[in-house]
């Protein structure tokens, strides 16, 4: 298998059937061997109908359905989980990603030996409250990553296969891909300029409270890369160290209590001070204590519930 194309969708009943005669002309005219999953992310239209109906016309096409939505993140997941492309390559249900880039991305992975090649919709076809908050954020996760793209949100990206089963993606993470590949020490890392058309049907999922979200996950990723495996070297070395300095604040209040009978330790505010550094230190040296037994003997549990699955020759 050349490729597997995996869709998220969530209500994009009109759009399926046209995105799926693209990326199949797209493919047998560049004789690309290919598979095609839509990941139906608990659609309340006829969306999955639709898929029902294309996977009888065409064997290609394989789908699975969560019995609730999810989200983006959860929808890459399940599709990464399943591809058995050599080469990987996510794009969105809704026409905006144009297919005729399948050729050009699938190239750099395996004739330039690529690890992940993230679209950059230099011309976009979106208003502007979304693309001013898009720069932002970009421009953000480009400083907080050291990773130099320009649209970290673009969602025509192309993976190898080996990259999409070494990663774990939830949350809202579905945007750091290439950071999470980076720190997993897949750093080939390149960007291609992509067509970008505007919506043809239906309306954008967009919020404005991705950002918060994507915010506050982009601090998580940079904090799980680089201590999630050894939270005890984050959390035992600020609680020793705000231990050392509550023990220190209070021996001095001892000595000069005893030594040099000048007041009484209890009645300055440094002594209140010192005992909240050696409490809080204790505390935090015990949760990194902690954290590491989470961490060395935690399940996995990015489970989702799945309501159908149609298209595969096995059982999943």
């Amino acid at each position: 298998m050349n490729l597997t194309i995996v869709v998220p969708l969530l209500n994009e009943e009109e759009s399926i059937t046209e995105l799926s005669s693209w990326i199949k002309t797209v493919c047998n005219n560049n004789n690309l061997l290919y598979e095609l999953l839509f990941i139906d992310d608990g659609s309340s239209d006829s969306s999955w109908r639709v898929i029902e109906k294309l996977i009888k016309e065409d064997s290609s096409v394989k789908a699975l359905k969560f019995r609730r939505n999810y989200g983006k993140s959860a929808a890459l997941h399940e599709g990464f989980a399943v591809a058995n492309g050599d080469v990987v390559i996510t794009m969105d249900a809704d026409l905006q990603d144009s297919p005729e880039e399948i050729p050009a991305l699938y190239k750099m992975i395996v004739e330039e030996g690529n690890d992940i090649v993230s679209g950059w919709k230099k011309k976009r076809h979106d208003p502007i409250n979304k693309r001013l908050p898009s720069k932002l954020f970009n421009r953000f996760t480009r400083w907080m990553s050291g990773i130099k793209l320009h649209d970290f949100n673009c969602g025509l990206k192309a993976y190898k296969n080996e990259v999409v089963k070494n990663i774990e993606v939830y949350g809202e993470m579905h945007r750091y891909i290439p950071v999470i590949a980076k720190w997993e020490g897949f750093d080939k890392i390149v960007e291609k300029e992509v067509i970008h058309h505007a919506r043809k049907y239906g309306k954008t999922k967009f919020g404005m409270e991705r950002y918060l979200k994507g915010f506050l996950d982009i601090i998580s990723i940079m904090f799980v890369s680089k201590f999630g495996k050894r939270p005890m070297h984050f959390f035992g070395a600020i609680g020793t160290l705000l231990f050392i300095a509550g023990f220190s604040i209070a021996f001095y209040l001892a000595y000069a209590k005893v030594f040099m009978a000048e007041y009484n330790m209890t009645d300055r505010p440094l002594f209140f001070l010192g005992l909240l550094s050696m409490i809080l230190g204790t505390q935090l040296f015990m949760t990194g204590f902690l954290a590491d037994l989470v961490s060395r003997n935690g399940v996995n549990k990015n489970k989702y519930s799945i309501d159908k699955i149609i298209g595969f020759d096995k059982k999943l």
